[in-house]
């Protein structure tokens, strides 16, 4: 499973990367959870949770970012960015990057500004 993810992380980063975005880190780890992905877009920084699900039965891969994912990654996005003061002034936002269905024809969704902070 952690081979997989590796896998849709680093198509992510790659597709992400060839749209503009900067990477400044992967798999940040903190107490509340893993930012999957930090770039920067212009002067944002970006916060990017990848998800893949092979089958639907439990919904798809979008679905699984519930209310409480979403504040576990706000957490660690507020540890990141104590972390590395230079981009603590810089806007964020919250993407979300979704394959659905088997590896080697997942499909890529991205959902920009996918979910805010409170």
């Amino acid at each position: 499973m952690r081979a997989a993810g590796a896998l849709f992380e680093q198509r992510a980063c790659a597709a992400l990367q060839a749209a503009g975005l900067a990477l400044l880190g992967r798999n940040f780890t903190t107490r509340h959870g893993e930012l999957d992905l930090v770039m920067r877009h212009r002067d944002t920084v970006v916060f990017v949770e990848v998800r893949h699900r092979v089958r639907a039965t439990h919904g798809d891969a979008a679905s699984s970012v519930t209310m409480a994912k979403q504040a576990r990654l706000i957490s660690a996005a507020r540890l990141w960015l104590a972390a590395h003061p230079q981009h603590a002034q810089r806007p964020c936002r919250f993407d979300v990057v979704c394959y659905d269905g088997p590896a080697d024809e997942a499909r890529m969704s991205w959902w920009r500004d996918a979910f805010q902070a409170s």
